[in-house]
């Protein structure tokens, strides 16, 4: 097995990076030099040895009693996620959710420039949000015939996502980060990571649901 398919498998591994990120970038604002896997156990809410298994896969050792050395973490997590070089992105769809992503600041942390705006509405296309000026979809051909971005994220609904899809996919995008709730069909060589902000809600749900059922029986 290579180290690529590797990290995907550890999918929970690679969903609880960036608040291990997030929290050592803090840290190291306030002058903090190093931190343990308890601090991190307790920040993140899971067992320690959860922290240190995941520490483990970005090839950093801590030291006994000290703990890791925060800005060689940083730099690892950085490197495990892909994020140590900026990744050029264009959003498809300007409407709620496309302008509750532009209006997300801490991008630029994560490797991640979105450089060009689009959507078919009239009332939008022209205007700027999070200074991002929005760009008709019919000007898409032109604007990625000599340098397409690495990532879509579409923001469109689902029943044009597919066309919309297809329209990137010939003009030379290999990565869709796809907010549309729908199954993307793709050729081999195109990476798609499919958000489902359901899936949250879901998780959230039976979790309480579980809850009050606990709450129950002990009263029962």
């Amino acid at each position: 097995m290579n180290a690529s398919k590797h990290k995907v498998m550890n999918s929970p591994t690679i969903r609880r990076m960036p608040s291990y990120l997030h929290w050592l970038l803090r840290m190291q604002q306030i002058g903090k030099k190093t931190v343990s896997t308890t601090e991190l156990a307790d920040y993140m809410k899971i067992g320690w040895i959860v922290v240190r298994k995941d520490i483990a896969l970005t090839g950093i050792s801590g030291r006994p009693r000290i703990g890791y050395d925060i800005s060689r973490l940083i730099t690892a997590i950085r490197a495990y996620l892909g994020w140590q070089e900026v990744h050029t992105a264009t959003l498809i769809g300007a409407g709620a959710l496309g302008s509750a992503i532009l209006g997300y600041d801490e991008f630029a942390q994560y490797g991640l420039r979105i450089e060009t705006v689009f959507d078919t509405d009239t009332l939008k296309i022209g205007k700027t949000v999070h200074d991002h000026p929005i760009l008709a979809l019919s000007k898409l051909p032109d604007v990625f015939r000599q340098n397409p971005p690495e990532i879509a994220i579409l923001c469109v609904p689902a029943a044009v996502a597919q066309s919309v899809t297809d329209l990137l996919v010939r003009h030379g995008v290999k990565s869709i980060w796809n907010f549309a709730n729908v199954t993307l069909n793709v050729p081999e060589d195109v990476i798609v990571q499919r958000e489902v902000i359901a899936g949250g809600l879901a998780m959230l749900s039976v979790k309480m649901k579980n809850a009050r059922g606990a709450q129950f029986e002990i009263e029962d």
